[in-house]
This record gives C-alpha cells, sequence and structure tokens, in this order.
C-alpha cells in the first residue's frame, strides 16, 4: 500500500544509512523499524497518573494574611533581603 509520510531529514539519512549498511532495500528497512518501533510503543509500560495526597497546613498562631509583607517578614526575617 502506498501512502505519503513526512519524515525528518536526520530519521531519513539514517534508514538510508542502515539500508545500505545492510544492502537491503529502503522499504524493507523503514518497515521493519515501523513493525519494531510499533510493538515497542504497544508494549511499554503506562506510567500511572501522579497524586498527591493534601495536608491542612493552616497559618502559625500570630500569624495574619491581611498583610503580606508583614507575614514574608516573619517568616523569612527582617534581613531576608
Amino acid at each position: 500500500m502506498r501512502t505519503t509520510l513526512t519524515i525528518d531529514d536526520d530519521v531519513l539519512d539514517e534508514a538510508k544509512a542502515v539500508a545500505a549498511k545492510l544492502n537491503a532495500p529502503f522499504r524493507r528497512v523503514v518497515n521493519e523499524a515501523l513493525r519494531l518501533g510499533l510493538q515497542a510503543v504497544e508494549t511499554a509500560p503506562r506510567s500511572r497518573p501522579y497524586h498527591t495526597r493534601p495536608h491542612k497546613m493552616g497559618l502559625k498562631p500570630g500569624m495574619n494574611l491581611d498583610n503580606i509583607q508583614e507575614l514574608l517578614a516573619q517568616i523569612e526575617g527582617e534581613n531576608h533581603r
């Protein structure tokens, strides 16, 4: 079956080099590479979704969110800058 693909230049060069090295037709090298690659993609382990457990952080007693500059000064110290 004929189809049109856009292949990156480096992949094309590598496929042509392998075909020349093996003295095999370009078409056969590309088909075999696709077969092997598709098998690898199909059998690759699926990564599990990443989950985090939430924790209540809250503020320490005496800290207030109303004035961010003051809160940063309390947390980081006055000489932080």
